[in-house]
């Protein structure tokens, strides 16, 4: 039995559970979604924990009463008597073509429903999900829309497999990189600042430095060149490119700088993407053959207006940094472009010790600009290069951009999450937007491939994926700050800052507790921080010109020179450790 249909059905014993307890409770929609299913009622009391343990219980009597899944097909007419006092269902009825209506009935419950379900209620194990919560949602997610609770749950095939997943989300809620983040002192959230913005501390400051100028070294070392754009232009950079018609929702509303300037007649867009920027530097002079493969690489600040309602930590914000690549090409060297963009992006995530990913090849979506020959050309050079890589993938029909196909990687974290992160992208339509070309060997204009490259993605996002990911613990090569002084008495201080000294010019991260608290809390506020390597100075390493050495997570100390110590940290370092 398919877990999609497990969770469909569910999702309408849970209805019927309700409408046993709330008589006059009003419907939305009930699908199955990844790892259960909600379904959206209109009710006037509040659905609280306890309510939740009821419908479970209501839920549970109608599985072991084996009820059976009934199915009908019935006049769009009739239909509309049968949901009379159902206005959310009346209006899924009167926008459907069809004169005929499928609906489902069980437990007296009836719905609005193609199915398929399981054949009787008897079939899923009651010990198999789990009622988990009740948050807010607007009708069709219009937020002029009423404002419905939506009840979800989770469910799998059996007990175990529930458990199993239970364990792991409260692994999850552990590892919840908006805690780790506030306790490490790396970013915060600010509702004063606007929603979906990040303030980096000085810590998260020194973290997301190493990611990016880690990026950009390796971009560097393969020929790519490096760029800086605005944050705004014109709104007709993006009008050209398409995206004002593709992707006009996710973009922040337009200034009209002609309201205070007469003569600004344009209006002006905070930039949600890069691309336009990159295509404008290509054009500034006649490009060769031999110029080709070109490459431009930014780290980019975009903003993208994200529905209140989804937005989460640093996972999904408005402003996000993107190691951004474009990368223009000849048809005979996109497929090297492309293969030589996996190896890079699979080397980088080794790197953060992201060892396991699943690879998707994103195809046509219903919306896309360009002839259908352009897209099966672009299609056919992705997944060749896979092929040739023997690299496993699936295929999410679909599921590319407007103006081309893509490939996606989704990395899994230590405890079995996948994430977005890297996307590369064949892109035959905007050099014909920007009438890009570059002169070939018989001196001919001809019109270059564009691959759009982000290996990391947003730069917020891959940080909140690494922190969960590590626990908040760190590598080394990683830590915002590797090092933590404490001098044991103010006498101390002096060495302790000669250290730290020493350190600095190595090219450590490194702090002086410099409060006046006792070595023990010192240890353990270092300990709260995740620093990797705590040095503990006083008289007798003073005397001996030593350090004593304590490693996270360690209560033994061991003592070393200056240099015995920057040999154990460059080790360190260089095994990612």
């Amino acid at each position: 039995m398919e877990l999609e249909i497990i969770r469909h059905s569910l999702a309408h014993i849970m209805a019927a559970a309700l409408k046993r307890l709330y008589p006059e409770i009003k419907f939305g929609i009930g699908p199955s979604i990844e790892h259960g299913f909600y379904y959206d009622i209109d009710l006037k009391k509040k659905i609280t924990p306890e309510d939740l343990d009821k419908i479970s219980q209501e839920m549970v009597k109608i599985i072991k009463q084996d009820q059976s899944f009934e199915y009908k097909k019935v006049k769009k007419s009739e239909a509309l008597k049968i949901f009379e006092d159902q206005p959310y269902k009346l209006e899924l009825i009167k926008e459907l073509a069809e004169d005929e209506v499928s609906v489902f009935q069980v437990d007296g419950f009836t719905d609005l429903c193609r199915g398929p379900h399981i054949e009787s209620t008897g079939k899923i194990d009651p010990k198999s999900f789990k009622l988990s919560s009740v948050a807010g949602a607007y009708w069709r997610g219009d937020e002029k829309r009423p404002m419905l609770q939506r009840i979800y749950g989770y469910a799998f095939e059996d007990e175990a497999k529930l458990k199993e997943f239970l364990n792991q989300l409260a692994e999850a809620q552990k590892r919840d990189h908006r805690l780790i983040g506030k306790k490490l002192d790396l970013f915060r959230l600010d509702e004063k600042l606007g929603a979906g913005l990040v303030l980096w501390t000085p810590r998260g400051t020194a973290l997301k430095k190493v990611v990016q100028n880690f990026i950009l070294d390796k971009y560097s070392k393969r020929g790519c060149q490096l760029v800086e754009t605005p944050h705004i232009a014109r709104l007709h950079l993006w009008e050209t490119s398409g995206h004002v018609g593709f992707y006009r929702e996710s973009m922040f509303p337009s200034m009209h700088l002609n309201e205070i300037a007469d003569d600004e007649k344009d209006d002006y867009q905070i930039k949600p993407m890069n691309c336009p920027f990159h295509i404008l530097i290509y054009q500034r002079q006649t490009q060769s053959y031999r110029d080709l493969p070109l490459r431009y690489a930014e780290l980019g600040t975009v903003y993208r207006y994200e529905k209140s309602g989804v937005l989460h930590g640093l996972t999904r914000v408005r402003g996000f940094t993107q190691d951004d690549s474009h990368i223009w090409c000849t048809p005979d060297q996109l497929p090297q472009e492309i293969e030589n963009t996996l190896k890079l992006a699979l080397e980088v995530l080794s790197d953060f010790s992201f060892k396991e990913y699943d690879i998707y090849l994103s195809t046509r979506p219903e919306k896309y600009i360009g002839s259908d020959d352009i897209w099966a050309k672009a299609t056919e050079a992705l997944e060749g290069a896979l092929k040739k890589q023997q690299i496993k993938y699936q295929v999410d029909e679909e599921g590319g951009v407007f103006y081309g196909p893509k490939i996606d990687i989704k990395i899994k974290d230590s405890i079995g999450r996948s994430w977005q992160c890297t996307t590369i992208q064949v892109d035959f339509n905007l050099p014909g937007k920007f009438d890009l070309h570059f002169i070939d060997e018989s001196g001919q204009k001809q019109q270059p491939i564009m691959i759009h490259r982000a290996i990391l993605g947003s730069i917020e996002r891959f940080i909140g994926v690494l922190l969960e990911h590590h626990g908040g613990q760190l590598p080394v090569w990683l830590s915002p700050t590797q090092v933590m002084l404490i001098p044991v008495a103010d006498r101390h201080q002096e060495y302790a800052e000669e250290i730290a000294d020493q350190l600095k010019s190595a090219g450590y991260r490194v702090e002086v507790d410099r409060e006046n608290k006792t070595v023990n809390k010192k240890i353990l506020q270092a300990e709260e921080l995740q620093i990797p390597f705590i040095l503990v100075v006083g008289d007798r390493e003073v005397e001996a010109k030593k350090i004593s050495v304590r490693q996270r997570h360690q209560s033994e100390l061991f003592s070393l020179s200056v240099a015995e110590f920057i040999s154990l940290l460059d080790q360190k370092i260089k095994e990612r450790s």
